[in-house]
């Protein structure tokens, strides 16, 4: 049985989410803002965290940073009435897993949960520890990554997504792949929120450094690769 923290502001939206969650099979604790669901987090074990964007006394984007900080592998789902570009990014920027646009239906939810809880931390430490392509090299217990001798600092997403085009390098990969695969989310064609993230890796990874490894494929994807 999965432990589950919701952390939700309106009494009505909580109490709904409770009740159908553990009608899952979940064990449901709900927090009512943000400095509750921290003080939830820090005193017991959880498997997923769900947690509205805007809440009182500790933002939701502030929350799961101090989250991240304690633990920076647990599936985080967030839930919102601000559905633009820009809050998902805000969102992932602050170390959310997916996104989810208020209102919802409740099996769309339990569907992401799923999908998010079948993520285990052991499947990235997979394999080498390190992953070298080129003169990238990922480390994946430590997740730090360096192009020769330089280190370079990625946000949460931003390493999800290197990780993932470094593991699948010199194949081309669609925005519904990385959608799926990174964001556990189905893409949506009114977004440009991958090809953002693809920017923000050209700038760290790319932009001081020879070959380019990160190209576009127009029509098709992206593929890291150190063939132009």
């Amino acid at each position: 049985m999965a432990n589950l923290l919701i952390i939700e502001d309106e009494p009505r939206v909580a109490s709904l989410l409770m009740s159908g969650l553990r009608e899952e099979g979940y064990d449901v604790m709900v927090a009512y803002d943000g400095d509750m669901g921290l003080r939830l987090f820090q005193a017991h074990t959880f498997n997923l965290v769900v947690s509205d964007i805007i809440l009182p006394k500790l933002s939701g984007l502030d929350l799961v940073k101090e989250i991240r900080k304690l633990n920076p592998v647990i599936p985080v789902l967030m839930l919102t009435a601000l559905g633009t570009t820009n809050d998902k990014l805000d969102g992932f920027d602050a170390g959310a897993d997916d996104y989810l646009v208020k209102p919802f239906d409740f099996r769309e939810l339990n569907a992401r949960i799923k999908v998010l809880l079948k993520r285990s931390p052991a499947t990235s430490l997979s394999g080498e520890e390190e992953l070298a392509y080129a003169d990238l090299h990922i480390d994946r217990r430590r997740k730090e990554v360096r192009r020769g001798e330089t280190f370079v600092k990625l946000s949460p997403k931003e390493y999800n997504l290197l990780l993932y085009m470094a593991e699948n390098a010199d194949r081309v990969l669609s925005r519904a792949e990385i959608a799926e695969r990174v964001w556990n989310t189905h893409f949506d064609t009114g977004t440009n929120f991958i090809d953002v993230y693809i920017n923000y890796l050209r700038k760290k990874i790319d932009r001081d450094f020879e070959p380019k490894l990160i190209h576009t494929r127009a029509g098709m994807g992206f593929i890291l690769t150190d063939r132009p």
